[in-house]
Protein backbone atom coordinates (compact mmCIF):
# COMPACT_ATOMS: atom_id res chain seq x y z
CA UNK A 1 0.00 0.00 0.00
CA UNK A 2 1.03 3.48 -1.05
CA UNK A 3 2.09 5.90 1.77
CA UNK A 4 -1.13 8.43 0.09
CA UNK A 5 -3.39 5.53 0.60
CA UNK A 6 -2.18 4.04 3.79
CA UNK A 7 -2.72 7.76 5.10
CA UNK A 8 -6.48 7.86 3.67
CA UNK A 9 -7.41 4.49 5.41
CA UNK A 10 -5.56 5.56 8.86
CA UNK A 11 -7.75 8.83 8.71
CA UNK A 12 -10.97 7.05 8.11
CA UNK A 13 -10.46 5.33 11.30
CA UNK A 14 -7.92 7.97 12.91
CA UNK A 15 -7.58 12.19 13.84
CA UNK A 16 -3.90 11.80 13.42
CA UNK A 17 -1.48 15.00 13.60
CA UNK A 18 2.10 14.67 12.97
CA UNK A 19 4.25 16.71 15.45
CA UNK A 20 7.24 16.84 13.70
CA UNK A 21 8.51 16.76 10.39
CA UNK A 22 10.30 12.92 10.31
CA UNK A 23 8.84 11.30 13.35
CA UNK A 24 5.66 11.89 16.04
CA UNK A 25 2.07 12.28 15.50
CA UNK A 26 -0.75 12.97 18.11
CA UNK A 27 -3.71 10.84 17.69
CA UNK A 28 -6.91 12.45 18.71
CA UNK A 29 -10.39 11.22 19.74
CA UNK A 30 -9.34 7.64 21.04
CA UNK A 31 -9.75 6.64 24.77
CA UNK A 32 -7.51 3.69 24.81
CA UNK A 33 -8.72 0.31 26.49
CA UNK A 34 -9.15 -2.96 25.85
CA UNK A 35 -12.29 -2.80 24.21
CA UNK A 36 -11.09 -0.42 21.11
CA UNK A 37 -12.62 -2.46 18.04
CA UNK A 38 -10.38 -4.54 15.27
CA UNK A 39 -9.98 -0.97 12.74
CA UNK A 40 -8.95 0.79 15.27
CA UNK A 41 -6.58 -1.11 16.75
CA UNK A 42 -5.06 -1.78 13.03
CA UNK A 43 -4.36 1.65 12.17
CA UNK A 44 -2.71 2.33 15.38
CA UNK A 45 -0.34 -0.57 14.57
CA UNK A 46 -0.08 1.30 11.63
CA UNK A 47 0.20 4.67 12.68
CA UNK A 48 3.06 2.98 14.68
CA UNK A 49 5.04 2.11 12.20
CA UNK A 50 4.40 4.77 9.97
CA UNK A 51 5.20 7.89 12.35
CA UNK A 52 7.82 5.79 15.15
CA UNK A 53 6.01 7.25 17.95
CA UNK A 54 2.53 8.22 18.78
CA UNK A 55 0.63 10.21 21.48
CA UNK A 56 -2.86 10.37 23.24
CA UNK A 57 -3.29 12.53 25.94
CA UNK A 58 -5.87 12.72 28.25
CA UNK A 59 -6.13 9.01 28.82
CA UNK A 60 -6.71 9.72 32.82
CA UNK A 61 -8.70 6.70 33.28
CA UNK A 62 -6.03 4.26 32.35
CA UNK A 63 -4.80 2.21 35.37
CA UNK A 64 -2.03 -0.25 35.78
CA UNK A 65 -4.19 -2.72 34.73
CA UNK A 66 -6.26 -0.90 31.98
CA UNK A 67 -3.03 -0.52 30.66
CA UNK A 68 -1.65 -4.22 30.53
CA UNK A 69 -4.78 -4.93 29.11
CA UNK A 70 -4.50 -2.73 26.03
CA UNK A 71 -1.28 -3.53 25.49
CA UNK A 72 -2.33 -7.03 24.70
CA UNK A 73 -4.30 -5.44 21.74
CA UNK A 74 -0.95 -4.46 20.12
CA UNK A 75 1.39 -7.50 21.06
CA UNK A 76 2.45 -9.55 23.94
CA UNK A 77 3.06 -8.30 26.70
CA UNK A 78 6.64 -9.02 28.19
CA UNK A 79 8.42 -8.01 31.98
CA UNK A 80 11.82 -6.48 32.21
CA UNK A 81 14.41 -9.62 32.01
CA UNK A 82 16.09 -7.78 35.02
CA UNK A 83 14.22 -5.38 36.74
CA UNK A 84 11.03 -6.25 39.37
CA UNK A 85 7.82 -5.27 37.70
CA UNK A 86 5.22 -3.28 40.32
CA UNK A 87 3.41 -4.91 42.92
CA UNK A 88 0.55 -6.30 41.52
CA UNK A 89 1.22 -6.38 37.84
CA UNK A 90 2.81 -8.61 35.83
CA UNK A 91 4.28 -6.28 32.78
CA UNK A 92 4.21 -2.86 34.44
CA UNK A 93 7.83 -1.41 35.31
CA UNK A 94 8.10 1.94 37.02
CA UNK A 95 10.03 4.76 36.48
CA UNK A 96 9.92 7.36 39.46
CA UNK A 97 12.61 9.94 39.27
CA UNK A 98 12.92 10.73 43.04
CA UNK A 99 14.35 6.77 42.76
CA UNK A 100 16.85 8.11 40.70
CA UNK A 101 14.86 6.14 37.65
CA UNK A 102 16.02 8.81 35.26
CA UNK A 103 16.85 7.56 31.47
CA UNK A 104 19.05 10.75 30.25
CA UNK A 105 21.15 8.90 27.69
CA UNK A 106 20.10 8.03 24.49
CA UNK A 107 19.30 4.33 23.79
CA UNK A 108 16.64 2.11 22.56
CA UNK A 109 14.71 -0.30 24.99
CA UNK A 110 16.58 -3.57 26.34
CA UNK A 111 19.01 -4.41 23.40
CA UNK A 112 21.57 -6.14 25.36
CA UNK A 113 18.64 -9.26 24.80
CA UNK A 114 18.38 -10.83 21.51
CA UNK A 115 14.35 -10.50 20.77
CA UNK A 116 14.21 -6.92 22.18
CA UNK A 117 10.75 -5.07 22.31
CA UNK A 118 9.09 -4.07 19.34
CA UNK A 119 6.98 -1.44 21.07
CA UNK A 120 6.98 0.36 24.41
CA UNK A 121 3.77 1.90 25.78
CA UNK A 122 4.80 4.55 28.42
CA UNK A 123 2.08 6.14 30.82
CA UNK A 124 2.72 9.49 32.72
CA UNK A 125 1.09 9.61 36.31
CA UNK A 126 2.96 12.19 37.72
CA UNK A 127 4.43 15.09 35.62
CA UNK A 128 6.27 17.52 36.09
CA UNK A 129 5.25 20.61 36.27
CA UNK A 130 8.39 22.29 34.05
CA UNK A 131 10.92 20.24 32.29
CA UNK A 132 10.69 16.09 32.35
CA UNK A 133 10.02 15.61 28.86
CA UNK A 134 11.22 13.32 26.30
CA UNK A 135 13.06 12.88 22.73
CA UNK A 136 12.68 10.66 20.30
CA UNK A 137 14.97 10.00 16.85
CA UNK A 138 13.91 8.15 14.32
CA UNK A 139 16.51 5.43 13.66
CA UNK A 140 15.20 4.89 9.96
CA UNK A 141 16.05 8.63 8.51
CA UNK A 142 18.94 8.27 10.45
CA UNK A 143 20.18 5.61 8.28
CA UNK A 144 18.93 7.02 4.90
CA UNK A 145 20.91 10.39 5.51
CA UNK A 146 23.69 8.32 5.71
CA UNK A 147 26.45 9.13 2.94
CA UNK A 148 26.25 6.52 0.52
CA UNK A 149 29.70 4.68 1.64
CA UNK A 150 29.18 5.07 5.42
CA UNK A 151 25.93 3.22 4.55
CA UNK A 152 28.04 0.29 2.87
CA UNK A 153 30.06 0.59 6.14
CA UNK A 154 27.32 0.26 8.50
CA UNK A 155 25.60 -2.55 6.38
CA UNK A 156 28.72 -4.79 7.10
CA UNK A 157 28.98 -3.75 11.14
CA UNK A 158 27.72 -5.75 13.99
CA UNK A 159 27.92 -4.71 17.77
CA UNK A 160 28.02 -5.85 20.93
CA UNK A 161 25.21 -4.73 23.71
CA UNK A 162 25.33 -5.28 27.20
CA UNK A 163 23.27 -4.14 29.96
CA UNK A 164 26.90 -3.73 32.08
CA UNK A 165 28.09 -0.79 31.38
CA UNK A 166 28.99 2.63 32.85
CA UNK A 167 26.22 3.55 34.63
CA UNK A 168 28.63 7.02 36.31
CA UNK A 169 29.48 7.94 32.76
CA UNK A 170 26.17 8.01 31.76
CA UNK A 171 24.83 10.01 35.04
CA UNK A 172 27.73 11.59 36.59
CA UNK A 173 26.07 13.75 39.34
CA UNK A 174 23.84 11.37 40.63
CA UNK A 175 24.33 9.36 44.41
CA UNK A 176 27.35 6.91 43.70
CA UNK A 177 25.40 4.71 46.56
CA UNK A 178 22.36 5.29 44.57
CA UNK A 179 23.45 4.38 41.16
CA UNK A 180 25.57 1.06 42.55
CA UNK A 181 22.18 -0.25 43.83
CA UNK A 182 20.38 0.60 40.54
CA UNK A 183 23.26 -1.15 38.90
CA UNK A 184 23.09 -4.33 40.96
CA UNK A 185 19.43 -5.05 40.00
CA UNK A 186 19.98 -4.32 36.45
CA UNK A 187 22.88 -6.23 35.96
CA UNK A 188 22.02 -8.92 38.26
CA UNK A 189 21.77 -10.95 35.48
CA UNK A 190 24.57 -9.93 32.45
CA UNK A 191 23.34 -10.03 29.08
CA UNK A 192 25.95 -9.81 26.40
CA UNK A 193 24.37 -9.90 22.63
CA UNK A 194 25.56 -9.45 19.01
CA UNK A 195 23.24 -7.31 16.71
CA UNK A 196 23.54 -5.79 13.14
CA UNK A 197 24.22 -2.07 13.34
CA UNK A 198 21.76 -1.99 10.83
CA UNK A 199 18.64 -4.10 10.83
CA UNK A 200 15.59 -4.70 8.69
CA UNK A 201 12.22 -3.73 9.97
CA UNK A 202 10.13 -6.31 9.70
CA UNK A 203 7.27 -5.02 8.69
CA UNK A 204 7.99 -1.59 7.38
CA UNK A 205 11.57 -3.25 5.28
CA UNK A 206 13.31 0.17 6.47
CA UNK A 207 16.69 -0.03 6.98
CA UNK A 208 17.20 1.17 10.42
CA UNK A 209 20.37 1.94 12.49
CA UNK A 210 20.45 -0.60 15.98
CA UNK A 211 22.63 1.65 17.83
CA UNK A 212 22.34 3.53 21.32
CA UNK A 213 23.92 3.26 25.02
CA UNK A 214 23.99 -0.50 25.75
CA UNK A 215 26.70 -0.62 22.67
CA UNK A 216 29.53 -1.89 24.54
CA UNK A 217 31.73 -1.84 21.15
CA UNK A 218 31.86 -2.89 17.48
CA UNK A 219 33.42 -6.28 16.29
CA UNK A 220 36.61 -6.47 14.94
CA UNK A 221 37.67 -2.67 16.29
CA UNK A 222 39.87 -1.76 18.77
CA UNK A 223 38.01 -0.18 21.27
CA UNK A 224 39.29 3.69 20.63
CA UNK A 225 38.30 3.12 16.67
CA UNK A 226 35.14 1.61 17.83
CA UNK A 227 33.93 4.67 19.98
CA UNK A 228 34.28 6.91 17.17
CA UNK A 229 32.71 5.01 14.78
CA UNK A 230 30.11 4.17 16.84
CA UNK A 231 29.78 8.40 17.88
CA UNK A 232 29.98 9.14 14.20
CA UNK A 233 27.02 6.68 12.97
CA UNK A 234 24.73 7.07 16.64
CA UNK A 235 25.14 11.07 15.41
CA UNK A 236 23.41 11.11 12.58
CA UNK A 237 20.14 9.11 14.87
CA UNK A 238 20.13 12.45 17.02
CA UNK A 239 20.33 15.41 14.68
CA UNK A 240 17.60 18.02 15.96
CA UNK A 241 16.05 17.17 12.63
CA UNK A 242 15.13 13.86 12.99
CA UNK A 243 13.72 14.16 16.27
CA UNK A 244 10.61 15.21 18.62
CA UNK A 245 10.16 16.17 21.95
CA UNK A 246 6.53 15.62 23.90
CA UNK A 247 6.15 17.69 26.63
CA UNK A 248 4.48 15.77 29.15
CA UNK A 249 1.29 15.95 31.00
CA UNK A 250 -0.88 13.67 33.77
CA UNK A 251 -2.34 11.10 32.03
CA UNK A 252 -0.16 11.55 28.77
CA UNK A 253 0.55 7.93 26.67
CA UNK A 254 3.15 7.74 23.74
CA UNK A 255 3.91 4.21 21.84
CA UNK A 256 6.94 3.76 19.99
CA UNK A 257 8.39 1.65 17.62
CA UNK A 258 11.17 0.18 19.32
CA UNK A 259 12.81 -1.46 16.28
CA UNK A 260 13.09 2.50 14.26
CA UNK A 261 14.01 4.04 17.45
CA UNK A 262 15.78 5.62 20.23
CA UNK A 263 14.67 8.31 22.99
CA UNK A 264 15.93 10.22 25.56
CA UNK A 265 14.46 11.07 29.18
CA UNK A 266 15.54 15.10 29.85
CA UNK A 267 16.62 14.98 33.53
CA UNK A 268 16.13 18.76 33.89
CA UNK A 269 13.30 18.59 36.52
CA UNK A 270 15.51 19.05 39.99
CA UNK A 271 13.32 17.85 42.70
CA UNK A 272 9.82 17.67 41.21
CA UNK A 273 7.75 14.61 40.97
CA UNK A 274 7.94 12.66 38.00
CA UNK A 275 6.18 9.48 37.31
CA UNK A 276 5.78 7.14 34.21
CA UNK A 277 4.89 3.53 34.04
CA UNK A 278 5.83 1.30 30.79
CA UNK A 279 4.64 -2.14 29.57
CA UNK A 280 6.89 -3.10 26.54
CA UNK A 281 5.76 -5.72 23.80
CA UNK A 282 7.79 -8.97 22.74
CA UNK A 283 9.79 -8.12 19.85
CA UNK A 284 11.55 -10.70 17.25
CA UNK A 285 15.57 -11.33 16.85
CA UNK A 286 16.63 -8.85 14.14
CA UNK A 287 17.61 -9.68 11.00
CA UNK A 288 20.90 -8.13 9.20
CA UNK A 289 21.13 -6.76 5.66
CA UNK A 290 22.91 -10.17 4.97
CA UNK A 291 19.62 -11.94 6.30
CA UNK A 292 22.04 -12.76 9.44
CA UNK A 293 20.46 -12.95 13.18
CA UNK A 294 21.14 -11.23 16.59
CA UNK A 295 22.49 -13.94 18.82
CA UNK A 296 22.71 -13.44 22.68
CA UNK A 297 26.72 -14.55 23.21
CA UNK A 298 26.48 -14.23 27.07
CA UNK A 299 23.42 -14.79 29.75
CA UNK A 300 24.55 -15.17 33.47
Amino acid sequence: MSNAALAVEQNAVLEIHPVAGRIGAEIRGVKLSADLDAATVEAIQQALVQYKVIFFRDQTHLDDQGQEAFAKLLGDPVAHPTVPVRDGTAYVLELDGAQGHRASSWHTDVTFVDAYPKASILRSVVAAKAGGDTVWANTATAYDDLPAELRELADKLWAVHSNEYDYAGVRPNADPARLEEYRKVFASTVYETEHPVVRVHPVSGERTLLLGHFVKRLKGFSQGDSAQLFNVLQSHVIRLENTVRWRWREGDVAIWDNRATQHYAVDDYGTQDRVVRRVTLAGDVPVGVDGQRSRTVRKG
